[in-house]
């Protein structure tokens, strides 16, 4: 058995029809975004790398990605993208997670949570 790395980090990679459009709704998120080239940008927050690729012919109801945020504040992360539409407030989860949503622009979901916190 070989010993397992120290740490493991992903990178999603979400598809998406127009690059420029999608770092423009990114940026106004507060993400720091950049391009590689016309069809391959990158988006960061907070330690999170999102790949942004543009796919001829994207379908959103076929290939579309769903990626779920470990935040420590959900209601924090569903405030800062209020302006931004596309956000669904968090509420509690059966499972323990206090869970938000935001689609993107291409049908991505973006799913953000932290643990529930008991009353006083």
């Amino acid at each position: 058995m070989t010993d397992s790395p120290a740490e493991v980090r992903a990178s999603p990679v979400l598809p998406v029809a127009d690059l420029d459009r999608s770092l423009d709704h990114y940026r106004a998120l507060g993400f720091l975004v950049s391009r590689h080239d016309d069809r391959y940008g990158f988006a960061a927050w907070a330690g999170l790398e999102l790949h942004l690729a543009v796919v001829p012919g994207h379908d959103p109801e076929r290939t579309a990605a769903t990626v779920f945020l470990h935040v420590p504040d959900a209601d924090a992360v569903a405030t800062a993208w209020a302006d931004v539409d596309r956000t669904s407030a968090p509420e509690d989860r059966p499972w323990g997670i206090r869970e938000g949503r935001h689609v993107d622009l291409d049908g991505n979901l973006l799913r953000f949570g932290s643990p529930v916190t008991s009353p006083g």
